[in-house]
């Protein structure tokens, strides 16, 4: 019986040492080559993640600011103000769940933890006085982060004959086109830059607040 359970024993010792030997040897050249590969892995990944976002970016800027409105204020100037680094505009309210009217949207780069974002908001239309129309004026609400860092953006902003101007307060007029740059500073270039974007600039639109009181008027008079 104990000849029967020899003949039954498993590894020796010296086996079992050259197995765990062998074990190490393949999981060491599975980390090396891993590790060879697994930067430039997640580089992929990072810079996939950051051309999505670029892209999300340059859609919402298209969209917002093509439907750019022409709504004047109480001295007949539109409601359009625009820096480098900032715009605010008019246009119809955005979303399925939006009631039909007006909105305010305002883009803009902020501070956030130390590090600039760019920022989408809106706040209701509301007659505005008239000069210049500051952003402090207006209660602005849901944010929306549309760039982080490294990204950084620039506004442009071209009058009738073309010629381009970084800034755009109290034309009397909206621009004809909106160029937005969008640069990557940590390798100081330009990560995208978008095609002119055409504003509607057609017949002035008087503010809906001021309708009311001539529509009631109207009403008024004889029949």
């Amino acid at each position: 019986m104990a000849r029967q359970w020899r003949g039954e024993d498993g590894f020796t010792l010296f086996e079992a040492l050259v197995a765990l030997a062998l074990m190490g040897l393949i999981m060491g050249a599975l980390a090396s080559v891993t590790g060879q590969w697994l930067p430039n892995w997640n580089r992929g990944i990072i810079r996939a993640q950051r051309n999505e976002q670029v892209a999300v970016a340059l859609d919402r800027l298209t969209a917002d600011l093509s439907a750019a409105d022409y709504v004047t204020r109480s001295d007949n100037l539109p409601l359009f103000r625009g820096s480098e680094q900032s715009v605010m505009f008019v246009r119809s309210v955005l979303g399925p769940n939006g009631r039909p009217g007006l909105e305010i949207v305002r883009i803009s780069e902020i501070n956030d933890r130390g590090s600039p974002v760019l920022v989408r908001m809106r706040a209701p239309f509301v007659l505005l006085q008239a000069g210049d129309p500051r952003a402090e004026q207006i209660p602005f609400a849901d944010p929306v982060v549309l760039l982080r860092m490294p990204y950084r953006i620039s506004f442009a902003y071209a009058d009738l004959d073309g010629k381009w101007d970084g800034r755009w307060l109290n034309s009397g007029e909206l621009p004809m086109s909106v160029r937005f740059d969008i640069r990557d500073v940590e390798r100081g270039t330009v990560i995208s830059s978008a095609a002119r974007i055409h504003v509607e600039s057609g017949a002035p639109r008087p503010d809906p607040t001021q309708q009311e009181p001539t529509q009631a008027q109207a009403g008024n008079g004889p029949t």
